[in-house]
């Protein structure tokens, strides 16, 4: 039986990741500091003979007993509420724990995928994003914690392909929702059902005219896997290129929801990018991969997620107490 071990395995693609490799008749070893991840989204995988679960922070050093034949890192902060809660959390599990999972995965003699993202891209100049965009990106401003802790990543891991031989790949994860998302972590969809479901007015950060492109998280998943098994070392971005305004967005989850809530404005956050589209070319040729969920159906499956939610998680604005981990 195949061996895999995923960081963040607690967390929104971390706990579907599990999911997938259980499937696959993979033996999964989690992992997670629960910092932004909830236990509850893999507590259904600890009857299984095939499932274990380390609590444990990845900037520290990791050991795992026995053989290993994939690492996929998927341990960080990712929402900009826990970034900018979490800033030297953040870029600690960018280059630490890369550095530390690098090192495992070349002890093991272990395939390593890591999640990077499309913020590497920043506020791009050019539209749609394809992976040899260099990016527009503060290395100083206050989202320059998770940019450039994932450019960091990109650029540790191929060091290590490079110097070491190491089989290294790297996905480029764009916008990706669905069930298991944190309700208020400040994400697009999260917030706006969240907010739609208290009837709270929509909260649209600037004039709504910034574009996203939304991936459901099967889709994410299915791009995931394929790129682990690829022989492919270069970056791939795995996103869906459907873009949409924000505008256009929360008058979509309006009716979706069939609520009456209105639209109110606020300021437009420091560094927010303005265009956020994958350009998925390479991985349509590399990987034979592109989303398949419409953006209608998925969204159905994820509002219906968020309506079976306990009330009180409906009700709670904040996750967790940050300040622990910002003090080293």
């Amino acid at each position: 039986m195949k061996r895999v071990l995923i960081t963040g395995a607690a967390g929104f693609l971390g706990s579907h990741l599990c999911d997938r490799f259980i499937k696959e008749g993979f033996y999964v070893i989690g992992m997670d500091n629960l910092i932004t991840g909830d236990q509850k989204n893999i507590e259904h995988l600890f009857k299984l003979e095939n499932f274990e679960f380390y609590h444990h922070d990845v900037t520290k050093f990791v050991h795992v007993p026995g053989k290993l034949d994939y690492i996929l890192h998927f341990a960080s902060p990712a929402s900009p509420i826990d970034y900018l809660k979490i800033p030297i959390q953040t870029l600690k599990v960018g280059a630490l724990g890369t550095h530390n999972l690098l090192g495992l995965a070349k002890e093991k003699n272990a395939r390593i995928l890591i999640a990077s993202t499309s913020e590497v891209y920043g506020d791009p100049l050019v539209h749609p994003q394809s992976e040899d965009y260099y990016g527009n990106v503060s290395t100083i401003g206050p989202r320059g914690v998770y940019d450039e802790a994932k450019r960091f990543m990109e650029s540790i891991t191929m060091a290590y392909h490079r110097f070491h031989g190491l089989e290294t790949r790297i996905a480029r994860i764009f916008n990706t929702y669905g069930p298991r998302m944190r309700l208020n972590d400040g994400r697009v969809i999260p917030a706006f059902i969240g907010q739609a479901l208290r009837g709270e007015d929509l909260t649209v950060f600037g004039d709504g005219s910034q574009t996203r492109s939304f991936c459901y998280v099967d889709d994410q998943i299915e791009g995931i896997f394929r790129l682990l098994m690829s022989d492919y070392v270069e970056p791939v971005n795995i996103g869906n290129p459907e873009e949409i305004t924000i505008l256009d967005f929360a008058e979509e989850i309006i009716r979706l929801t069939q609520t009456d809530q209105k639209i109110v404005f606020k300021p437009l956050p420091v560094d927010d990018p303005m265009q956020r589209q994958p350009d998925i070319s390479r991985a349509i040729e590399v990987l034979n991969w592109s989303p398949k969920v419409e953006r209608a159906e998925g969204m159905k499956i994820t509002y219906e997620y968020f309506k079976s939610l306990d009330k009180s998680e409906l009700l709670k604005k904040e996750h967790k107490d940050f300040s622990v981990y910002n003090t080293r």
